[in-house]
């Protein structure tokens, strides 16, 4: 593990990292989750002997530090300065979930979506409820309830990591996607409930790019009976992009 301090816009960011085949000519970024880190990415390490892979612990997350609110604007920000002081380019990014929105912005040559957040489906009525008595409960100054209604991604957060949490949560990226002119791949998991397939097929739409269904969850390409058959899936989706 590495770190890098990266200054942005008057803040201070010390950025977790590992750089994998260092001395290969082409470049493939990892970006997790929100709520996640780099280790689980690594599970790709043994697929892409031909690339330098670069895994990233985003600001709050792992190692990674960060005292501030941001947007995923910021992260972005953050990332590509990173990017751009480590004279890494940005070949292939693959994002997990929060890290899809990351990724599209940074513009990559192929982007690689993997049950990327960014399309806001609606809530089922029990999430709608519990949003509305939090507000009440808000309103009559009860805020010391808050740790009863935050949903799981939100527990044990700093407060600053909270406020984060609701700038990035609900947010539509379907403009982001739409304005996207690299080449990209969108895969998603048939049994994923937090990114459905109806979200992963906009997505596919907007950013004119195959879809490809896998077997799993939200994380099918590390959880599963099926995880080590759609890694292979993914690498080969790729590698016939390139």
């Amino acid at each position: 593990m590495a770190l890098r301090r990266i200054e942005i816009d008057g803040k201070s960011f010390d950025i977790s990292y590992d750089i994998i085949n260092p001395s290969a000519k082409k470049d493939i970024i990892f970006l997790h989750g929100w709520g996640s880190n780099k280790e689980i990415m690594k599970v790709f390490i043994p697929y892409f002997d031909n690339f330098r892979q670069v895994y990233i612990d985003l600001p709050g997350f792992g190692k990674s530090s960060n005292d501030y609110v941001l947007k995923t604007q910021d992260y972005a920000k953050i990332v590509d300065k990173f990017l751009d002081s480590a004279g890494i380019k940005k070949d292939v990014i693959i994002g997990h979930s929060f890290g899809g929105k990351v990724a599209t912005l940074l513009n990559p040559d192929l982007l690689v979506l993997l049950s990327s957040a960014g399309i806001v489906m609606p809530k089922p009525l029990s999430v709608r409820l519990k949003i509305k008595t939090y507000k009440i409960f808000k309103k009559l100054g009860l805020q010391g309830v808050r740790k009863f209604f935050v949903s799981a991604d939100a527990k044990g957060m700093s407060e600053n990591m909270y406020e984060t949490f609701k700038n990035v949560v609900d947010e539509d990226f379907s403009e982001f996607f739409r304005k996207f002119k690299g080449k990209a791949l969108v895969f998603g998991g048939d049994k994923d409930t937090a990114v459905p397939a109806e979200a992963v097929k906009k997505q596919a739409e907007l950013l004119n790019s195959k879809i490809i269904m896998l077997s799993g969850d939200h994380y099918f390409f590390f959880n599963g009976t099926s995880a080590a058959e759609n890694r292979e899936k993914i690498k080969e989706e790729i590698l016939k992009a390139l």
